[in-house]
């Protein structure tokens, strides 16, 4: 929850234009709060891609305060973000309720990003693996065969976001071949599925993480707020990934 409509419109149109200078392939997807998403629509021309920060999971109804995965594609978006950590936590967001939303977004023809994470306390029990595949599998139980091509898996450690702390390339690195592995074992094309990391990722860490073979990317948090910053990292993919 930042920005103003100012923000946005600068922004993006520094991310923009330095995007544009892009050599590696790599997709740029810009996901506002709702109420900036026609400015950053309008600002993001055919270099930048947009999305939402959340849907509900109804099509529509008497939801006061909820937009639709149907109202986000009429305004212009492309992504979904869903089951964000900060959602789960403050909002009481359930897998239950992810997979519900997963469904809307994927039937809107949207694509959605579906994030995935655990606590300091599930890592240090030992619990991180079974954990994540667990909010995996519960919600993406009801994508079809001919949905996974519109499906991104987002990894967010809750205890690297905001906090300065960043899993090592080799942490990340094994938790995203362990979700890569519950995909397959799902029946998902595994390997055509990008998997991104999200968890103080920065400039100066993002070549390390985006070098392991199944970070296919990143979810950028507060780095994202300054163009330089986050072209930078852009620029940290391998190209091909």
């Amino acid at each position: 929850m930042n920005g103003s409509k100012d923000l946005a419109q600068t922004l993006v149109s520094d991310v923009r234009s330095q995007a544009a200078s892009l050599d590696n392939g790599v997709e740029v997807v810009i996901i506002p709060p709702a109420i900036y998403v026609p400015d950053v629509v309008a600002s993001a021309g055919d270099v930048l891609s947009v999305g939402v920060q959340n849907v509900a999971q109804w099509a529509s109804g008497a939801y006061t305060g909820e937009i639709s995965a149907d109202m986000a594609l009429d305004q212009g978006c492309q992504y979904v973000l869903v089951g964000h950590s900060e959602r789960r936590q403050l909002f009481a967001e359930t897998d239950a309720a992810v997979a519900e939303k997963v469904g809307r977004i994927l039937a809107s023809g949207l694509q959605a990003m579906v994030c995935v994470g655990e606590t300091l306390e599930e890592r240090e029990a030992g619990k991180a693996e079974t954990v994540v595949a667990a909010q995996v599998k519960a919600g993406l139980a009801t994508v079809t065969s001919e949905q996974w091509q519109r499906v991104v898996v987002a990894y967010e450690p809750v205890w690297a976001i905001g906090t300065g702390k960043t899993a090592t390339a080799q942490d990340a690195q094994a938790m995203h071949a362990s979700i890569r592995q519950v995909l397959s074992e799902m029946g998902a094309p595994a390997n055509e599925i990008s998997l991104l990391y999200g968890g103080s990722v920065k400039a100066d860490n993002a070549a390390a993480l985006f070098a392991e073979p199944d970070i296919d990317g990143g979810l950028i948090g507060g780095a994202s707020l300054k163009a330089e910053d986050f072209v930078s990292i852009c620029r940290s993919v391998p190209a091909g990934t």
